[in-house]
């Protein structure tokens, strides 16, 4: 047994050593090549900001020097720390970032590597992560989605861990704690912390025993995240949880006919508004009162945000292509971008597979439900196939779910939360990013 745990153990140790390689071997290629892009330079701008003693504030042309949280707090802040350590540069921040994907390929094998299923297993599932081409080339990118996976993947372990023997309340804290820097790097991960803390109980459990964890976990994530709130309420004057950009995406989700990110005009009751934090508020309410003015259509928009976000993910060759164009050209985006969406296409189909062996109710339905998700995977409509592992968890019944290993129903919860929250508000294949690691994962657990 003791055999067995230690060479479990090296196992993981040597994905987390090959997906750093990898990872690092990016920072070397990419960190003269590839200037911050997008998004990416606004956060690498706070960073910045943050590192030299400013705050997270944000310095107009014309002189203006303003508090700033239209932008979430956790990523500058993380690389506001290393540049501070080492001093501000692109390739600090990618290698943060390489370090951060490489303990989310340690988390995926972790999560598979559970009783009963054979060691080279969870070895094929943290390999998946550490050498996926959705993630590894994203490396470069000065970007959040990467990093908040991986936040959510280490959640997701302590979650685990603390279903085995020993005290389950470290694992709690530890939980909360990484679902609280995951909801500081990408507020809407924080829907899944009473999600995870549901699932950290025992399988045995019954509810009752079930809500002390969920509220745990949860009370955690929010303790780390409570300081910010509170700057919020004094610096934006308003207690925005993290970010002041709810309403921006409410009201770009409401207009949007792409089911995408669209150039968003002020409406004209917001136009003289220049107030961070009351601009966003103003573009909420508008946002309301245009969804309550024709809910069909909004509604009609969510098949379209959701192949947005989940047809296709090519966040890196898009914000490598966007930040120099010269050195990774439309050949070489559209190359990497088959590349993925190859990966990431066989990696469903298993997954599915996964989820129409494992034990529970229904299981020939469930198989049916599989086959149509594996036949979408095989066309334009991928996110078909996602939606099918969050039925078949559905299908399977909550006992069958609860008894599962981890990567079951963590899946299916972070599927589910990624549709819901970006069909509301508007779909963009990086922000699918957070499901790859976890159907990377689960593609290996079939017993």
């Amino acid at each position: 047994m003791l055999a067995r745990v230690r060479e479990r153990r090296v196992d993981a140790y040597l994905v987390f050593a090959i997906a750093l390689a990898a990872r690092l071997a990016v920072v070397a290629w990419a960190h003269g090549r590839f200037p911050a892009a997008e998004d990416g330079r606004f956060y690498d701008i706070l960073a910045r900001r943050l590192a030299s003693g400013v705050g997270y504030t944000w310095l107009w042309e014309d002189g203006a020097l303003t508090y700033a949280a239209h932008y979430p707090v956790g990523y500058p802040a993380m690389l506001a720390a290393a540049y501070a350590l080492v001093g501000p540069s692109r390739g600090v921040a990618m290698t943060l970032n390489a370090l951060v994907g490489a303990v989310g390929a340690w988390g995926a094998h972790r999560l598979v590597d559970v009783p009963g299923v054979a060691r080279w297993r969870p070895f094929a599932a943290g390999l998946a992560v550490a050498l996926h081409p959705a993630l590894v080339p994203y490396t470069a990118a000065l970007m959040t989605e990467g990093v908040a996976a991986s936040l959510v993947v280490v959640a997701a372990v302590l979650a685990q861990g603390a279903r085995g023997p020993g005290k389950a309340w470290p694992r709690w804290m530890g939980a909360g704690v990484a679902m609280g820097l995951a909801t500081l790097v990408r507020p809407q991960s924080l829907v899944l912390a009473p999600v995870l803390g549901v699932l950290s109980a025992r399988p045995e459990a019954g509810w009752r025993s079930r809500w002390g964890p969920a509220i745990a976990v949860t009370l955690v994530a929010l303790a780390c995240v409570g300081p910010w709130t509170a700057r919020n309420c004094v610096r934006m004057h308003r207690c925005a949880l993290v970010s002041v950009n709810g309403g921006w995406n409410l009201l770009i989700g409401a207009t949007t006919t792409s089911g995408r990110w669209e150039p968003l005009s002020a409406p004209p009751e917001c136009a003289t508004e220049w107030d961070e934090a009351r601009k966003d508020a103003c573009f909420e309410r508008v946002a309301w009162v245009r969804i309550a003015g024709a809910p069909g259509a909004w509604i009609a928009r969510a098949p379209a945000k959701l192949a947005a976000t989940l047809d296709y993910f090519g966040a890196a060759p898009w914000y490598l292509h966007a930040s120099a164009p010269d050195a990774f050209g439309e050949d070489a985006k559209a190359k990497l971008g088959a590349l993925e969406t190859v990966a990431c296409r066989l990696f469903l189909i298993a997954a599915l597979v996964a989820m129409a062996r494992m034990n529970g109710l229904r299981p020939a339905t469930r198989t049916g439900v599989a086959a149509v998700g594996a036949l979408a995977a095989l066309t334009v409509y991928g996110w078909i196939g996602y939606a099918a592992i969050v039925t078949c968890a559905i299908l399977a019944g909550w006992r069958a779910v609860a008894r599962a290993p981890m990567i079951v129903p963590a899946t299916a919860a972070v599927i589910a939360a990624t549709m819901v929250v970006h069909a509301i508000f508007f779909g963009d294949g990086r922000y699918g990013l957070a499901v790859v690691p976890f159907v990377s994962a689960l593609a290996f657990m079939t017993r």
